[in-house]
């Protein structure tokens, strides 16, 4: 089953682990990237999906008028994906979504909006692996030559120079998963990486419909969610430590403060 409904914090541990093991290498290294909402019912858009209007349109003017005005903030100009990574990470409506290699930072997410606990969060899993084999010969072959099983900046600058290059590649949309350059301890700490469909119009949630050996839903019970947030905090998981900085100490205090509703 892909959707996973647990009902303890042993079992939302078991579910995040089930395929951890790496039988190649002999070690618990998981293949997925995680991803926490904190309502089931959201589903995997990107923020310029949730722009909304004509998006696909304006994602080149956004990204134009980024480099414009960020540049004297930007050492890498001339790599699109160091520009998305820093655009993204920044709050500009992008194609790109956040994921992370922890199943704990994701937790955090899926527990962090206290006016959330009376709906159902969720942590999606994703085999990144798996995701990889479905990619167009040239990019799988520029993984295998690197002996990687995710991109780096580097390597995507490498092998696509625009965004549409990579819509023109393949006629069926294929997602990429890659790491952003450590531009704070924000990308750092939080274990951070994005996805990317080739197809700006692309749902992940449509995507997964094809390819249902690649990815798990596990749902986190409403009733279930103060439990976990307590235990998660009491594990130094918490916006204190994934937003270094003042902001981060303020959201952490004020919801550590917060009454229990």
């Amino acid at each position: 089953m892909n959707e996973i409904r647990i009902h303890s914090w042993n079992e939302l541990q078991e579910a995040l682990f089930e395929d951890a093991w790496n039988p190649d290498i002999e070690r618990y290294r998981s293949r997925n990237a995680f991803r926490g909402l904190s309502d089931a019912a959201y589903p995997l858009e990107t923020t310029l999906m949730r722009l909304g209007g004509r998006y696909v349109e304006l994602e080149r003017h956004l990204l134009r008028n980024f480099r414009k005005y960020a540049h004297r903030d930007v050492v890498e100009r001339d790599s699109l994906w160091h520009w998305m990574s820093m655009a993204q990470h920044h709050g500009l409506p992008t194609r790109l979504m956040d994921w992370t290699y922890s199943p704990f930072v994701a937790m955090h997410f899926a527990l962090t909006n206290l006016d959330k606990y009376h709906t159902d969060g969720v942590i999606w899993a994703v085999n990144y692996f798996k995701a990889h084999q479905l990619l167009p010969d040239k990019l799988k072959h520029a993984l295998e030559q690197e002996g990687a099983n995710v991109f780096t900046v580097r390597m995507l600058s490498e092998q696509v120079k625009s965004l549409h290059e990579l819509m023109e590649m393949e006629d069926v949309p294929f997602a990429i998963f890659f790491e952003p350059p450590s531009i704070d301890d924000r990308i750092v700490n939080q274990f951070a990486f994005f996805s990317i469909m080739s197809d700006p119009t692309a749902c992940l949630d449509q995507w997964f419909t094809h390819h249902p050996d690649i990815w798990r839903k596990i749902i986190i019970p409403a009733d279930l969610k103060w439990e976990l947030r307590d235990k998660l905090d009491q594990a130094n998981i918490s916006e204190r430590v994934l937003f270094p900085g003042l902001d981060g100490l303020s959201s952490w205090l004020k919801r550590q403060y917060s009454p229990k509703v």
